[in-house]
Formats: structure tokens, C-alpha cells, sequence
């Protein structure tokens, strides 16, 4: 899933990066409350992790030109602001979750899931669909119980077409959902990918739909 994170702390938000990287996810930091409207204007995110202190906009006011645009997308305020009336603000104003910082990042990475499994309306840890099941908390892949090992980049990729079954992807929305902006794909990347996925789950659980995009049938 592709992750803006808005947070002004250079060391905070680089260990943000990394840590929600190596979760799988493809992660773009932003420094400053311009820098982020801007962003969320052009790209097609997943889920906002909101510092609220954000210089040259703050993120109140980051939130409310979001939801004012009725961008629908969870948002995560983490901030080190905890007085009960900044928490109501925040809540009230349109994000999804409130988190104070200091955090502990295994935390910060169930909150993330659970935003995103509420979002993708999947009210299951697990992805199913038949045999096959992904599980984000463990990072683990199984086809009739049988363990599957994927590389960082084949999860992330798998794990969006199951939260969409039936619906097609373009390449440019996996493209956009698997790689950050310091991590452009080679141009046949993403055909490597799902070449080894299929050798891994069987040809028939990713179909190409030629000139437009993939699809992994539902159950």
C-alpha cells in the first residue's frame, strides 16, 4: 500500500520511512504542510501519517483542505500534542486515529493495518480468497497451508490485488501502490514480479487483461 507521511523531524520521519518500507509498504515523507497538500492533490495514497506541527501549513489545516476535497483516504495524526481538546480536534476534524508520540513502532504498524483493513472493508486480519491467504501482521503467505516465500516486493504486490479481487489494476496503480518516489521500478519490473508470483500460486490467480491491467478473481 502506498503511505504519505507528513512529519517535519528529519530523524523521525527517515525512521518512519524505513520501518513502514520494511512492512512492505510504499513510502513517500514530506517535511512541511505545503509540501503534503501538494502531495495528496497529485498522488493516489492509501493512508496520511499527520504530524500536526508542521511548519508552513499545520496539519489541522492539511486535514481540513483533505476532507474538504472529499479525499476519503485514513488518516493517522501522530503528534506530540496530548491535551484531550488537541485529540477532539483532531478526531473531530476528520482523522481516523490519534496516536502521541513517543509511539512504539510495532504499534504504529498494527494501527496501519487496521486504518487500511477498515478502509479495504475487510474486517479480517487474514486475506482469503479460496486456498490462498496473506496475513500482514506476520507477513506471511500460505496456499492450502502450505507456507509460500515471497520476496518484500511480491507481498506488497499480492497483497493489493487481494484486498481488490474482481477489480482490475492498471499498471500504473500497482506501480503507484509498490514503489515510493526514490523507488522507480525498472520498466519491466512489474512483469517480473507477477511472472514469479504465478510460478509461486498458479498462472490462473492473476489474469492480464491486455492493455489495461491485472486482476485475481474472487472467491
Amino acid at each position: 500500500m502506498r503511505l504519505l507521511i507528513a512529519e517535519d523531524d528529519p530523524q523521525l520521519g527517515d525512521g518512519l520511512t524505513i520501518w513502514l518500507r520494511q512492512d512492505g509498504h510504499a513510502v513517500d515523507w514530506v517535511k512541511d504542510g505545503q509540501a503534503a497538500d501538494l502531495a495528496l492533490k497529485s498522488g493516489d495514497y492509501d493512508l496520511l501519517l499527520l504530524d500536526l506541527g508542521l511548519p508552513r501549513q499545520e496539519g489541522m489545516a492539511v486535514l481540513r483542505a483533505l476532507r474538504g476535497r472529499g479525499q476519503s483516504l485514513p488518516v493517522l495524526i501522530l503528534t506530540a500534542r496530548d491535551a484531550v481538546h488537541d485529540k477532539i480536534a483532531g478526531l473531530d476534524g476528520g482523522a481516523d486515529e490519534y496516536l502521541v508520540k513517543p509511539v512504539s513502532l510495532d504499534e504504529l504498524s498494527a494501527r496501519v493495518r487496521a486504518l487500511l483493513r477498515r478502509a479495504a472493508g475487510h474486517a479480517r486480519p487474514c486475506l482469503r480468497l479460496g486456498e490462498l491467504v496473506l496475513d500482514p501482521a506476520m507477513r506471511q503467505v500460505t496456499l492450502a497451508g502450505e507456507p509460500i516465500e515471497l520476496s518484500a516486493r511480491e507481498f506488497a504486490l499480492l497483497q493489493v490485488l487481494m484486498r481488490h479481487p474482481g477489480r482490475v489494476m492498471s499498471r500504473a496503480q500497482l506501480e503507484a501502490a509498490v514503489y515510493g518516489w526514490k523507488d522507480e521500478p525498472d520498466s519491466n519490473a512489474l512483469e517480473v514480479h507477477i511472472h514469479r508470483l504465478r510460478k509461486k500460486l498458479g498462472v490462473e490467480r492473476i489474469r492480464t487483461l491486455r492493455g489495461i491491467g491485472y486482476t485475481m478473481p474472487g472467491e
